[in-house]
């Protein structure tokens, strides 16, 4: 089985059928649809570069900030003029580690950019649109991996398995920034924004 692993700095609108490991940096609020099925919109990274990845239903509810994840059988399309990496009917999300792993999110690749066509999304649907456009239909597999962890680290948890929800408060641990371009998990400091902040 030839196995074609993308680094998220390669990954270009219609790429299809790649495999990519990343950390989990921050999950979204659940957004749920007509059909009463749930999709969160994930930021995740590798040593390259960050984006946004959509996650429908269990598979989306058991990630958690930290996660260190193999995904298979994934593909880019556009969501509102950004990048967007999803799992393809069939794909698999596997859980391979958790905190150790090196990252770069200043390249963010699902920056918006005005340059994507306005063309409907294949698989990322407003709200009120149906989803039963036979591209992904949430057929994503969880399960015990198949290798050894991946990791940039020497220092990574042996605690692979299933995808388990961590509980809320946990210790996401800590660790000296690499540079400014590629840090340890746990050490970001203050410099995010938060995007869901509502204005009275």
């Amino acid at each position: 089985m030839d196995t074609n692993y993308v680094q998220i700095k390669d990954m270009r609108p219609g790429l299809k059928n790649i495999t990519v490991v990343f950390i989990v940096l921050e999950v979204g609020h659940p957004t749920v649809t007509k059909e009463n099925r749930e999709v969160r919109t994930f930021k995740v990274a590798d040593q390259t570069a960050c984006i946004n990845a959509s996650v429908w239903d269990e598979a989306g509810q058991l990630l958690a900030p930290g996660d260190i994840v193999r995904l298979t059988k994934g593909y880019l399309s556009i969501w509102r003029n950004c990048l967007t990496l999803y799992t393809s009917k069939g794909g698999d999300l596997q859980k391979v580690g958790e905190f150790c792993m090196v990252f770069n999110e200043q390249l963010n690749m699902s920056e918006p950019n005005q340059a994507f066509p306005q063309t409907p999304p294949v698989c990322g649907p407003p709200n009120n649109m149906p989803m039963n456009n036979g591209t992904n239909n949430g057929a994503g597999r969880i399960g015990p991996s198949m290798q050894a962890p991946v990791t940039t680290s020497s220092s990574m948890m042996n605690n692979t398995g299933p995808i388990k929800s961590a509980p809320s408060g946990t210790n996401r641990g800590g660790g000296p920034p690499q540079d400014s371009q590629k840090r340890q998990r746990g050490s970001r400091g203050g410099q995010h924004r938060n995007r869901h902040n509502r204005s009275n």
